[in-house]
């Protein structure tokens, strides 16, 4: 059976299932895509149905310029009043609600289940219907006024690039898309006055449009004129949304904390990474015990807060949980232990350290000096390493690292090669000290020790005219190393 709009119930009905299919297969997909991983917590689960809103809200206005073109091209009298022209869109718009409906209980499922941070927003959830019913109040005028085939399509595709132009927008304009105003932090939370301007303003807007499109098609005084007022409404949360400070104030948290085996604090939502970061972060905190860098409590904080924190604490920055979140984590607060060397050679120095308190191979450096300094520091054991840090922090810390902190063996290295020179002959001379006595035995040889070596050779001459043989004359030494004195012959 068909109405007199030359459309038939059941199509409209199987239409309306499979568009609620549809939407519900894209909104969970979109959805699950902008959850910020592993935080359990409320305001996470709306910031995702949300930002569904993406490709939900296109789809859904495309649904709305086919159903529009239908009518349109099965029309055979003008409607007679604005409700019953606005019957039609009115039933789109609660098709597409009951997708955003399911979308929200899928993904409230896990969250039910589980422990959660922080409590749900209605006007989070309203916020987001009022998006989707402005998709749909597009689309549907889209459809109405250019009853084409390919309409649809242009529908969806032109929803899709407006709102995303606005979203993307560096001034106020960001702040009147159907969508979240910042990416979701954790630490600043969603704001529910936010969400409820941001609600009157899209569901304004969409009664406008609605309305002026009724007016025209009926031609009735009254619709223009609740369209006059829908305006008005649009206005007020549009001038609240830009009068609004764009910043949204840090919400006080209540940490959770693991104390063992290092005190490791993050928000509650998040409280199942606890034993990952506190593995990742107790080998960096036993070796920089002693030096300045030392801390005994780690905190997480947003990156945009610069507080400071209590006296021991230093701040980490975990933005998700997803796979390796610890380690990234680990490697960003290591780097912020020294400044950057802007390419010099002490950048090479500062990245033998940084690998060994992030527990990684040492690199070898692009110089052979770095080389010869990762080969020193690999040598020496884990308690000399510790030492070393302590001693040398302040250089490692202001970027200040030469050779001679890593035994200056690049120094010996880098020196051409130079070839041994002479060595100049030397004459060693023995002297008796003060106050030391020569032996008997030894007074020949005491004496000699003291004589150069021309008094030698005069000793010699002296033993051949004395008759001595020149095998004599170079009599063997003795244990000392002296010549013993051959015993010279008899004369008459």
């Amino acid at each position: 059976m068909r109405d007199h709009r030359g459309v038939s119930r059941e199509e409209l009905q199987q239409s309306a299932l499979v568009a609620v299919a549809v939407l519900l297969v894209l909104g969970v997909v979109a959805a699950w895509s902008v959850l910020i991983p592993g935080v359990s917590a409320w305001e996470n689960v709306i910031a995702a149905v949300i930002g569904s809103l993406r490709l939900t809200g296109p789809v859904a206005a495309a649904f709305a310029a086919w159903v529009a073109v239908r009518r349109r091209r099965g029309a055979r009298r003008r409607p007679r009043s604005a409700w019953q022209a606005m019957r039609a869109p009115l039933a789109v718009a609660v098709v597409v609600a009951a997708s955003f409906t399911a979308t929200v209980l899928v993904m409230a499922v896990r969250t039910v289940l589980t422990e959660q941070a922080g409590g749900l927003l209605p006007s989070g959830l309203m916020m987001g219907i009022a998006g989707l019913t402005l998709y749909v109040t597009l689309g549907w005028v889209i459809g109405w006024l250019l009853p084409w085939t390919i309409t649809p399509v242009f529908a969806g595709l032109g929803c899709y690039g407006l709102f995303t132009w606005l979203a993307r927008g560096q001034t106020w304009t960001d702040r009147l898309a159907p969508a979240t105003r910042e990416p979701y932090d954790v630490f600043r939370g969603l704001s529910a006055t936010a969400f409820t301007d941001q609600s009157l303003w899209l569901l304004g807007v969409s009664t406008a449009l609605l309305l002026g499109w009724a007016a025209l098609v009926t031609r009735q005084a009254l619709a223009l004129a609740g369209a006059l007022l829908a305006v008005l409404a649009a206005g007020t949360g549009m001038a609240r949304l830009i009068s609004e400070p764009a910043s949204i104030s840090a919400q006080r948290v209540v940490y959770s904390c693991q104390e063992w085996p290092i005190t490791v604090c993050v928000h509650p939502g998040m409280r199942t990474g606890l034993p990952e970061l506190g593995s990742a972060f107790v080998k960096i905190a036993s070796r920089l015990a002693g030096t300045p860098g030392e801390f005994s409590r780690l905190e997480q904080r947003p990156r945009s807060d610069d507080a400071t924190i209590s006296s021991g604490a230093l701040p980490i920055h975990v933005d998700d949980l997803s796979t390796g979140f610890a380690d990234a984590a680990a490697d960003e607060f290591v780097e912020r232990l020294a400044r950057q060397c802007d390419g010099s050679p002490a950048a090479g120095y500062r990245d033998i350290v940084i690998a060994w308190l992030r527990g990684k191979p040492l690199p070898g450096g692009p110089l052979p000096e770095h080389q010869y300094a990762a080969a020193w520091f690999s040598g020496l054991t884990e308690t000399q390493r510790r030492e070393w840090l302590r001693l040398n922090y302040a250089d490692f810390a202001a970027c200040r690292l030469r050779s001679e902190h890593f035994g200056g063996q690049a120094v010996q290295a880098a020196q051409p090669f130079q070839p041994a020179q002479p060595v100049q002959p030397t004459q060693p001379v023995q002297s008796v000290q003060a106050g030391e006595l020569a032996s008997p035995g030894q007074t020949n040889r005491v004496r000699r020790a003291g004589h150069s070596g021309r008094a030698t050779g005069h000793r010699h001459r002296i033993g051949r005219a004395n008759g001595l043989s020149h095998r004599e004359g170079s009599a063997p030494r003795d244990a000392d190393g002296d010549r013993r004195l051959a015993r010279p012959s008899r004369h008459d």
